[in-house]
């Protein structure tokens, strides 16, 4: 059985997961994409325990590690998460672990409102996951910075890998993050992140990408350059990364804390992951993505959740990671932010005291030898050669074509207005087979293609809206439709089957609703 046969099968599978039955599954699943962005209804009907693709390249397979690896203490943070995606994160360590490289998994509540992290979780640790697990209650929001902090300080492993708390980790994840520090305790590790489906829970691979950022000091991911690539362990080689994503990685407990842990002068969330690649990089360590270390982590649209009292965090961590490590190149942030040159970050004395005593490089140096693809922008900026690979996006390939039939009203369904018009609602129309505006393509994306141009969509929040048309993003989710029994168009997101609204209005609208099978809701391409 070929790949896309095997994806095609699990995406049925998780199909059914996701369906909405009736009013509780409808307010279920309306209710997890407000408070956790994703689908709470397929998390809660997967349960805690579930397989998982190997999505190693298989050069990994072959690899073997040394028996002494030291023992690790995952220490995974949590705010008002949902208690289905944080326990399957919690069983997939365990599963996918050897007994004897884990040492404990800290988990730490930071003071989160749900009633079920509260008892339930209590209990369910103390019936089902003694021993290795503990459990640590703020008594405040302290954010993930300081949480992780917390974590760590609570800690006795040789290693700390932190996850986030909407994770599956890969088979043989661990051994190659381990064997990586073992040879050198200054060295920070991260697993290749692959992609958990808010929408449909679905696990795929990611490509193996390496951290960056850009000068409004936000991360970004970056194709590896050639330079990194072709050495003698070939695909299974460690990259050198000029920053970490921030959400999963593993280092030396007793190098953390000397290296200065995180700024606790930084607040909830945001910009804490390049302070600390910088921190690395400038003062003598090393940060490594290791491409057999696989972990799969749930890719939300949103954060569900802000900060206490509403403020920026973002801006103000950012901030203080400037004035500590950007040496004059903070005058690049500036530039974007000419607003924050006067904006208070709060006391930066000991982070600057810390820079000192571990006596770091420059930041000068750090773009010369560890990022030199980082564009300096300004009249002293040098033109650099591109040095990526960029063979373009693959197009889908074409499953059927014609126009989307419905059976039961002869008419067919189309753009109310122009089929370019992004944001436009679809009806029923009278089929004018002259018009190809009215032909729909049906990919192996499963995406609904009108005209060549628009996906249909459905939104990802508010099921009770009818579909529009889109700018076709790609990652399946709220685009992602298939054809099942009765001649019902099922969306994946939604849980629902699309019917007409009134068969007898001239209006012709639509609309999304739980499967029945009725004559309302069916559909045919016509080739």
């Amino acid at each position: 059985m070929g790949k896309r046969a095997k994806r095609d099968i699990i995406l049925l599978i998780l199909l059914c997961q996701g369906m909405i039955f009736n009013e509780r599954d409808q307010e279920l699943r309306d209710l997890g994409y407000q408070k956790h962005a994703f689908n709470m209804l397929i998390s809660n009907r997967l349960g805690y325990h579930r397989d998982v693709p190997d999505t190693r390249n298989a050069a990994c397979k072959d690899k073997s590690y040394p028996v002494d690896l030291p023992v690790a203490s995952v220490v995974i943070c949590f705010y008002n998460e949902a208690l289905s995606a944080l326990l399957r994160t919690v069983h997939s360590v365990l599963d996918r672990t050897p007994a004897q490289l884990l040492h404990e998994i800290i988990l730490v509540d930071d003071d989160s409102d749900f009633d079920d992290l509260k008892g339930e979780l209590e209990e369910y640790v103390q019936k089902y996951l003694p021993g290795k697990i503990k459990v640590i209650r703020n008594t405040k929001r302290e954010g993930l910075i300081r949480g992780r902090m917390i974590g760590a300080a609570h800690a006795t492993g040789e290693v700390l890998v932190f996850l986030d708390s909407h994770c599956e980790v890969n088979v043989m994840w661990l051994q190659p993050l381990l064997a990586a520090i073992q040879q050198d305790q200054r060295t920070v590790v991260c697993p290749v992140i692959d992609i958990i489906s808010a929408d449909t829970l679905a696990y795929s691979s990611s490509p193996v990408v390496r951290g960056g950022f850009n000068w409004g000091l936000h991360f970004k991911w970056d194709l590896v350059p050639l330079s990194e690539l072709g050495g003698p362990e070939g695909a299974t080689a460690p990259i050198k990364s000029p920053t970490m994503a921030g959400g999963l990685f593993a280092m030396n407990r007793h190098y953390f804390n000397e290296l200065g842990q995180y700024d606790s002068g930084m607040d909830i969330w945001g910009g804490e992951n390049l302070e600390i690649s910088f921190r690395i990089w400038m003062c003598g360590g090393r940060l490594f993505i290791i491409p057999c270390s696989r972990v799969g982590h749930i890719f939300r649209k949103r954060r569900p959740y802000g900060s206490p009292e509403g403020q920026d965090t973002m801006t103000h961590n950012s901030l203080r990671l400037a004035h500590v490590w950007l040496d004059e190149y903070k005058e690049q942030y500036f530039s974007l932010r000419p607003d924050l040159r006067t904006k208070s970050y709060g006391n930066i004395s000991e982070r600057v005291e810390l820079r000192r005593k571990l006596g770091c490089k420059s930041f000068k140096w750090y773009l010369d030898n560890i990022y030199p693809e980082m564009q300096i922008s300004g009249p002293n900026a040098k033109p650099q050669q591109p040095i990526f690979i960029n063979r373009g996006p693959k197009r889908p390939k074409v499953l059927q074509r014609g126009r989307l039939y419905h059976l039961q009203t002869n008419k067919c369904l189309v753009a109310q207005g122009r089929p370019s018009q992004k944001g436009g609602l679809v009806v029923l129309k009278a089929c004018d087979y002259s018009d190809p505006g009215q032909i729909w393509i049906y990919n192996e994306e499963h995406e609904l293609v009108l005209n060549n141009l628009l996906c249909l969509d459905m939104s990802e929040t508010r099921s009770s809206d009818p579909p529009r048309l889109m700018k076709c993003h790609g990652s399946g989710g709220s685009q992602q439709w298939t054809f099942g029994k009765s001649n019902r168009l099922y969306q994946v997101s939604a849980g629902q089957c699309l019917r007409v609204v009134d068969p007898l209005s001239h209006k012709g609208y639509v609309a999304m609703a739980i499967c029945d099978g009725s004559s309302s809701q069916q559909w045919h391409l016509e080739g």
